[in-house]
């Protein structure tokens, strides 16, 4: 055999091998098509399905509405809603016939119901509950307020009484300070709140609302008999066994709150806590 002839007979076995390997894909491609074309029919026959389950339903919907019976039930349905609506409204079916008041400790609830006033006979969808609880925020001695309704015939009233963090005197009396620096109040303090001594105290005084914002931190067990407010930045606390605190100003004052207790437990009259990192007692 020459080497011509080998090359040629290698050549048609590899042609024969490659013939016969497409013919087999040939042959798979042409059994995949029945199945793809059973899966697109199945497919197509379950949205002709949905589609024909649809129709029926928006059918049967349309048909019952067309009842006469249930367009008269509808109708009816609306003329008893409508009349519940209006009887509720215009009707003291649903007026107040309870008020309730918490959170009351020095505030009279005589004071809170007049400031409420509640109409009689009027329902309830109709009270303007916002207009209530700002009549009753203008009383002096109330901080905040929320009133609601409570269905059917109860208006619910919570007050947040403001409550003294420092005094101080004047000639017309002694003037109390909440934590807002609102002086609500010229009366004679109770025995916990301390005094006040500054240049020129009042709510819009600089001195003065750094006072009340140290005061809102330092813990009662100190017992703070007066705050000596030279200015915004010399804050003292003198408390009531006769030692001092040298606060400084409003910055890291809850540092200083969390360091003066343990410092208090050492001996001495003067505590220096206006830089927390670095305290002294003397």
């Amino acid at each position: 055999m020459s080497p011509g002839g080998g090359a040629k007979d290698a050549a048609d076995g590899s042609g024969r091998k490659r013939g016969a390997a497409d013919a087999a894909h040939d042959a798979d491609d042409r059994a995949d098509e029945p199945a793809a074309e059973e899966d697109s029919a199945v497919r197509a026959a379950r949205r002709a399905r949905l589609r024909r389950g649809r129709s029926r339903e928006d059918s049967t919907l349309l048909n019952s509405w067309r009842s006469p019976r249930v367009r008269i039930g509808a109708a009816i349905g609306l003329v008893l809603i409508l009349a519940l609506g209006i009887a509720a409204w215009f009707t003291p079916v649903l007026s107040v016939r309870t008020v309730r008041v918490d959170g009351l400790s020095v505030v009279p609830e005589e004071q809170v119901l007049d400031a409420l006033q509640v109409p009689d006979g009027l329902s309830m969808i109709r009270l303007d509950t916002t207009a209530m609880a700002e009549r009753v925020a203008q009383l002096p001695k109330v901080r905040s307020v929320r009133v609601r309704r409570e269905f059917p015939s109860t208006v619910q009233v919570t007050v947040v009484e403001r409550t003294p963090v420092l005094y101080y005197d004047a000639p017309d009396g002694p003037h109390l300070l909440d934590c807002d620096s609102v002086e609500f109040a010229i009366e004679q303090p109770p025995g916990t709140a301390p005094k006040l001594v500054t240049d020129h105290p009042g709510g819009n005084d600089p001195a003065t609302r750094a006072a009340v914002a140290v005061m809102a931190l330092v813990p009662p067990s100190l017992g703070v008999g007066e705050v000596v407010a030279r200015s915004v930045s010399d804050i003292a606390l003198e408390l009531r066994d006769g030692r001092t605190v040298l606060w400084g100003g409003t910055g890291d004052s809850q540092k200083k709150a969390a360091v003066v207790g343990p410092l208090l437990t050492q001996p001495g009259k003067v505590f220096d806590v206006s830089s927390p990192n670095l305290v002294t007692v003397k």
